[in-house]
């Protein structure tokens, strides 16, 4: 991992040790959060559903998300009042940025009533509005899907990085080298990963890891090899690794075939959330769910398929430890 100049590397080493420090204090991911859960060795994820989240529309009820947000956020923690686990990852005067997934248009992106739940929870531990920001790449596309683009006053805000580019400087780790949005590395102190549970076209499965592709100014680049071992790679960049606490991800309207972008006929009504600070563990969960419901629909497997996400073995290396794809080491609760 390296910029370009000497006086860059030590910033860039200060970073990682900060970030190092600060995982240690408050945002431990993946096998670290799960031996403190009380399953030692085990990454922790919970899978919540609620079959009347729409009600008898098609529309999600935002009471109805919030008890399934909090729900899972309470199994995932162990803890009885809906705050605590909010609590545990965020702090009163952090800036926390919800990178979620707008990429799939209206039909298949990040939900707004999650997001708005995930939102009225930070600030009733102490997050102030102005220091909540939902984001991805395009601020046109985060519209599109019902999100409200807003950069002043002290509500929430909403962007893309379209309105403030990339860094200038390249970071890099392995096969990697990428300029990071400025709204990750200048405006979140916090990162929560707020992803749409997708069958992809080339890497078989697009969840937590690959949400990352939206923080960078090239993804393109890391699409072939079905982006392996590019998605783990990004996913050490320091400012992802450092930042990142947890993942929510959102499986209300899942896709199991023709993926990234929504094609009805290949999306179900899932209404379920995945929730893990463990990426590795989440995405090899959700991999399963899709290659059941391919099963239920006579499709073949991803890996038959040409398709395996490999990248996922990649990102649990010994190279990476971003954490564990092993299903010994996964505990799924399902509530």
């Amino acid at each position: 991992m390296c910029h370009k100049s000497d006086t860059n590397r030590r910033d860039f080493l200060k970073t990682c040790i900060t970030g190092a420090a600060v995982l240690g204090v408050r945002g431990k991911m993946g096998l670290l959060e799960a031996a403190e859960q009380g399953v030692p060795g085990k990454s922790k994820v919970v899978i919540a559903r609620d079959a009347m989240l729409r009600g008898t529309g098609t529309a999600v009820d935002s009471h109805r998300m919030l008890n399934l947000l909090d729900r899972t956020m309470q199994t995932l923690f162990d803890r009885d009042h809906p705050s605590d686990p909010w609590k545990r990852l965020v702090r009163p005067g952090e800036t926390v940025g919800l990178k979620v997934n707008a990429l799939g248009g209206r039909g298949l992106s990040s939900n707004v009533q999650l997001v708005d739940a995930i939102c009225e929870r930070l600030q009733q531990v102490g997050i102030r509005a102005s220091d909540i920001i939902i984001w991805d790449r395009d601020s046109d596309e985060l519209e599109r899907v019902g999100f409200r683009v807003s950069t002043t006053g002290n509500r929430v805000q909403c962007l893309g990085t379209d309105r403030v580019d990339y860094e200038e400087e390249l970071v890099t780790f392995g096969a990697v080298g990428s300029r990071l949005s400025r709204i990750l590395t200048r405006r979140c102190d916090v990162l929560i990963n707020v992803p749409v549970l997708k069958d992809h076209d080339g890497a078989g499965v697009t969840a937590a890891l690959k949400n990352m592709y939206g923080v960078i100014h090239n993804p393109n680049k890391y699409h072939p090899n079905g982006c392996n071992p590019y998605i783990a790679d990004v996913n050490m960049l320091p400012q992802i690794r450092t930042k990142m606490r947890l993942t929510i991800c959102d499986a209300t309207t899942a896709c199991f075939e023709g993926g990234p972008g929504y094609k009805p006929q290949y999306s179900w009504k899932n209404n379920a959330l995945i929730v893990s600070q463990d990426p590795v563990a989440l995405d090899y969960t959700g991999w399963q769910i899709i290659e059941r419901k391919r099963a239920e629909k006579g499709l073949k497997t991803l890996e038959v398929d040409g398709r395996m996400p490999h990248y996922i073995a990649t990102a649990a290396d010994a190279k990476h430890r971003l954490g564990t794809n092993d299903p010994k080491r996964i505990t799924v609760v399902e509530v």
